[in-house]
């Protein structure tokens, strides 16, 4: 009897042919790709419990490598990205600390590429997801490429690079029907979330505002890691690095990014584009925390924890230079698509650690670029080609461009006089002394995992705590398991019992009746703990940061009638402090005064939205006004404006009643500016603000 469409037999049939190659893991063991078992799958193998990853550790290198080439050609993580051309100036020489030549001569500009992006979504994915965000710098020095890669978070999710391919498999899309697409809310992030709690620390940096930054250029970086400074005379010191932009930490509220992924998802990299054509180079000051190699054991926490930072108060920040961007890519793909940054492109003065995430991530990288920028030559495409001179015995390969001329390529030769030779002034790593066992263990120094959350939690001001509730809020919300969202509610109730019951009492979660965390008030203000494990961290506050109306939009709502004089002063106002006014208006094209002077309108109201500025002016003029008031979709801007806590001007009070009225908002109020005679500078000051949180008070 012939099969029919429809017929259960037709999807027997196709499992029974596809059933050889079908796996089935559940309450199986864990075997390598050639089908030993495997006893360890927690720790890469080390020489001692904190010393350096072993390269012998074939179960770590088959694990890392398969996961390497998962994706081909995109990345497997970070591929959503941005970049940027720039250079970089130190501000006075770091010998004392570093051999480092870019950090020797506050004359020399170093060319930099930046490379933005998120981590967890695809090439298509929107700019605005809540996500990390990378940060990689390739310095073009003339001792060679130098690349700091890192993010705008300063700790990460896991300790060890063994667990690297598990984290990324779980914060992807669910394989089974690749969904959902570069989020985290869903079951297996917040599975291996609670079933790894070493990453309650960088959990809560993600669910906090940190994770939805304003722009690339108001956003921190971080190296993560603890590299090695190391001078002439050959004294090391351990060293972190930070990025701080000039115009400040700011972030976006929840609403707002999930309007703006589908208004614009392309929105951070418009903005750093537009802003770099407009002649407002982003520009970050390169800060070091530097401790000696005595220090190392003098804090709670061990330094070459990934999952930990070295607070700011204890350790100071010294700002040592300044990197500004100011100039777009030629060919996105040419250059930020193909460009290959890897934390082991280093220059002399500059050392590791045995930190065990940045020891995997050593192999790693390279063995990434293999598949992904087809083969062993990708150091020859222009934009990772070093601006020195390059000469070594490395040949052939998919790809090269390099034509070498002579007879030899291999060391050591008498026939080319033992060329290329190796320099008794080349780099030469760190003499550190390694002692201990062949083993697979994580030290003891590494098991506090909530201490450093905890202190990120009491760091916050009320504000941003509400928004890390209402994102765990939303993240367990949108996981079906019922254990896995009270295992969370258990687990994080370790850094607070008031952020545990918050959580379960929206989730339908039980709160514990006993937690070890603490309420989250008695530490607000207090002073840091010698050992940087307990008080608050006031650095790390983003209430805490610069602020400035540079670069920020400003919608001015406009219609013909509208009142020339009070227009161009105001517009001239927001110019002079760096802001950006652009009118909307009912239709494009050019507004007439009620001076007669014409206004050209850059938007609508069909082509443009509230989430995409900053702020917003009322235009005035009573003409001008009234016919907004006509139109619902003027007060729809408004009113999202005002939701999302940023500044609304309107010169007179009486004039805009109607359209306040439309809209449902008050004629005062923070962040309300209206009439007297510094109406521009007061306007100003308040798009500065970035925000008016006592609207959620």
């Amino acid at each position: 009897m012939s099969e029919k469409p429809g017929d259960s037999r037709i999807g027997t049939a196709k499992e029974e042919q596809l059933q050889p190659f079908t796996v089935d893991n559940d309450g199986k063991k864990l075997t390598t790709n050639t089908g030993l078992h495997v006893a360890e799958d927690e720790h890469s193998l080390k020489a001692g419990v904190r010393g350096p990853t072993l390269m012998e550790d074939f179960h770590f290198r088959e694990k890392m490598t398969h996961f390497d080439h998962e994706r081909i050609p995109e990345r497997i993580v970070h591929a959503r990205g941005f970049g940027a051309h720039g250079y970089f100036q130190v501000y006075k020489s770091m010998a004392e600390y570093t051999e480092a030549g870019f950090l020797q001569n506050p004359e020399k500009e170093t060319p930099v590429f930046v490379r933005f992006s998120t981590v967890a979504g695809s090439r298509g994915s929107a700019d605005t997801v809540r996500d990390v965000r990378g940060f990689a710098v390739k310095f073009y020095t003339d001792e060679g490429n130098y690349d700091l890669v890192g993010n705008n978070i300063p700790v990460f999710f896991i300790q060890d690079a063994m667990k690297f391919p598990d984290f990324i498999h779980a914060v992807k899309p669910e394989p089974h029907n690749e969904i959902p697409q570069a989020a985290s809310a869903h079951d297996t992030f917040w599975d291996f979330v609670t079933m790894n709690t070493e990453t309650a620390h960088m959990v809560m940096w993600a669910m906090s505002d940190r994770a939805l930054p304003r722009s690339f250029s108001m956003m921190e970086g971080f190296g993560v890691h603890t590299f090695r400074f190391i001078n002439s005379q050959g004294k090391a010191r351990f060293v972190k690095f930070h990025w701080k932009p000039v115009l400040g930490v700011h972030s976006m509220v929840w609403d707002e990014v999930q309007k703006l992924g589908g208004k614009d998802p392309d929105f951070q990299r418009r903005a750093m584009w537009e802003a770099i054509e407009n002649g407002d180079y982003p520009e970050f000051e390169l800060g070091v925390q530097l401790l000696e190699e005595e220090d190392e054991f003098k804090f709670g926490f061990d330094v070459l924890d990934p999952t930990k930072l070295w607070p700011e108060e204890l350790i100071p920040v010294q700002i040592v230079g300044k990197m500004t961007l100011n100039r777009n890519t030629d060919n996105f793909f040419a250059e930020t698509e193909q460009i290959a940054f890897h934390p082991g492109h280093l220059v002399k003065g500059i050392d590791f650690t045995n930190d065990p995430l940045l020891q995997g991530r050593l192999f790693s990288y390279t063995d990434t670029q293999l598949s992904r920028l087809g083969g062993p030559n990708f150091n020859e495409i222009p934009i990772n080609r070093p601006m020195c001179p390059v000469h070594n015995n490395q040949r052939d390969g998919m790809h090269r461009m390099t034509i070498n001329r002579g007879t030899t390529a291999y060391h050591k030769n008498s026939i080319a006089g033992n060329s290329p030779a190796p320099s008794p002034d080349g780099y030469r790593h760190y003499q550190e002394k390694v002692d201990g066992r062949v083993v697979q263990e994580r030290s003891d120094s590494f098991k506090d995992h909530y201490s450093q959350a905890a202190l990120f939690w009491n760091s916050m001001s009320e504000v941003e705590k509400a928004h890390i509730v209402s994102a765990f809020q939303f993240e367990l919300g949108k996981v079906k398991d019922k254990v896995i969202r009270q295992r969370a509610v258990d687990m994080f109730a370790n850094v607070s019992r008031r952020l545990a019951a918050e959580i379960a009492d929206a989730i339908g979660a039980t709160p514990p009746l006993e937690a070890k965390g603490t309420d989250g008030t008695e530490a607000a203000g207090g002073k840091m703990d010698p050992g940087g494990m307990s008080g608050a961290s006031p650095a790390l506050s983003m209430m805490n940061s610069v602020k400035t109306a540079r670069t920020r939009k400003v919608a001015v709502l406009a219609g013909d009638g509208f009142c020339g004089p009070e227009v161009r002063a105001t517009m001239d106002a927001l110019r002079a402090a760096g802001a950006q006014p652009e009118v909307v208006s009912l239709k494009l094209g050019t507004l007439s005064g009620d001076d007669g002077s014409p206004l050209e309108a850059a938007h609508s109201f069909l082509t443009s939205d509230s989430v995409l500025f900053d702020a917003i002016y009322v235009a005035g003029g009573a003409v001008s006004i009234g016919t907004l008031a006509k139109d619902k979709r003027a007060a729809a801007f408004l009113q999202e404006a005002f939701q999302h806590y940023k500044a609304i001007g309107f010169s007179k009070p009486e004039e805009a009643e109607p359209l306040l009225q439309l809209a449902g908002l008050p004629a005062a109020g923070p962040g309300l500016i209206s009439g007297g005679d510094d109406f521009g500078k007061a306007l100003t000051e308040a798009v500065a603000a970035h925000r008016h949180w006592e609207r959620s008070c």
